[in-house]
């Protein structure tokens, strides 16, 4: 897997992502997760819908679960948009997460088996194997239309320019 040159901190010192860098304008790279009842799942599924995919590295931080319940909350509001919520935990806690807090609006998605979306869009924190926190847009023409890599894995994304895209694109 290659180094992905972006510039990335986590606890003040940088990380090193792998895996090749999703752009504005690419083909969107179709990859497999396991749902929440360990069947796999593909991007491709979700054809001719708007695809938010909301990265983070762990459902059991305050962060990453302020930004799926975020999601979620913008995901109420989307006709014709799925917002998929990706990381390396294992469905199990993903599951547990979103029942606690009554997130029924997001599909979560665990890559924690082969890392098959982490390395095809370069999330992939090689001293963690974490995901990096970030967001990507595709459209229903399967482009990548939106990708935000968080430079402080500690901050939220920017949700407001994330939503300004989905609703240019509805």
């Amino acid at each position: 897997m290659e180094k992905n040159n972006l510039n990335v901190t986590f606890k003040g010192g940088a990380v090193t992502l792998l895996g090749k860098v999703a752009k504005v304008g690419d083909v969107a790279p179709d990859f497999t997760a396991l749902s929440s009842s360990l069947e796999a799942v593909k991007l491709s599924d979700y054809n001719g819908k708007v695809r938010v995919i909301a990265v983070y590295p762990s459902i059991d931080t305050g962060i990453c679960a302020a930004q799926n319940r975020r999601f979620n909350q913008e995901a109420n509001n989307m006709k014709d948009v799925v917002v998929l919520s990706v990381s390396v935990d294992l469905p199990f806690a993903q599951s547990r997460f979103c029942a606690a807090e009554g997130l029924n609006n997001i599909v979560t998605l665990s890559d924690h088996k082969d890392l098959d979306f982490g390395s095809k869009y370069g999330f992939v924190i090689k001293e963690l194997r974490l995901l990096a926190r970030g967001t990507v847009i595709i459209g229903k023409d399967n482009k990548i239309k939106y990708v935000e890599y968080v430079p402080e894995i500690a901050q939220e994304p920017d949700y407001d320019a994330a939503m300004k895209v989905v609703k240019e694109l509805l």
